[in-house]
């Protein structure tokens, strides 16, 4: 008896989002398929103006299709109210972006532990859970450091560590090395791949550096509102990390 293949934890079927009406109208995204399966690291590259932005923004709940479907575990995202697609955000997904958006006078553990707030989580359950995030990032002894203190990579790390603080089950990073040089752009895509391989997180990144898309196991190539192509990875020697 054959089996089928377990259904993708992401799919956007037919995704159209058009800015505007009329004359003045702008048709960011022209028909969008794309499935992702749970455990998967993707890396959304194109130029600018490709709709890889607003797919992102789609996929992480910060915006609507105008046409098409966005199903995250089966369910319809765009027939959820708004406050229960709020509840979905935070509840699976994390963030990660090229700013680090960190409050500047807070905490390392403090910034961390703002989800938690937003979930209501009692205070001592939010410092232990911020402590253990920061400890996976490679940050225990610096949790009551501000940004001020910490260098591009540490906030960075802050970020993640902010991001993956609810278990969520998607990461989404958005030029996550952006601001960052060589070196501690590949320190931070080996510890997201860390986290993708040993915790099983989705990872979902827009990026526009091809070294940095190379630790993605797929890379989806936008250009001018449609998917142009996709490419499958053999990430082991572009992570110099283990299979």
């Amino acid at each position: 008896m054959s089996t089928s293949a377990p259904a993708p934890l992401i799919a956007l079927v037919g995704v159209q989002r058009t800015y505007g009406s009329g004359s003045a109208a702008f048709q960011a995204l022209r028909g969008i398929d794309l499935e992702v399966r749970a455990g998967e690291f993707v890396a959304i590259m194109g130029p600018s103006g490709s709709g890889k932005s607003t797919a992102m923004n789609i996929l992480g709940l910060l915006d609507t299709p105008s046409a098409g479907q966005y199903r995250f575990q089966g369910v319809a995202v765009q027939r959820l109210a708004r406050d229960e697609r709020a509840l979905l955000r935070r509840r699976y997904f994390g963030f990660v972006f090229q700013g680090f958006h960190l409050l500047p006078r807070t905490t390392a553990l403090e910034n961390v532990e703002l989800p938690l707030i937003y979930r209501g989580e009692r205070a001592r359950t939010r410092h232990a859970a911020a402590r253990a995030a920061l400890a996976e990032v490679g940050l225990a002894g610096w949790e009551h450091h501000t940004p001020a203190e910490l260098s591009g990579g540490q906030q960075q790390r802050v970020a993640i560590a902010r991001a993956i603080v609810t278990q969520p089950q998607v990461l989404l990073a958005d030029e996550p090395t952006g601001n960052l040089d060589s070196q501690r752009s590949h320190e931070i895509m080996q510890l997201i791949t860390r986290l993708n391989r040993e915790r099983g997180i989705t990872v979902l990144m827009v990026t526009h550096e091809a070294d940095i898309a190379a630790y993605a196991q797929r890379i989806v190539h936008f250009r001018d509102g449609r998917i142009e192509r996709e490419e499958q990875r053999d990430t082991t020697a572009a992570t110099g990390l283990e299979a």
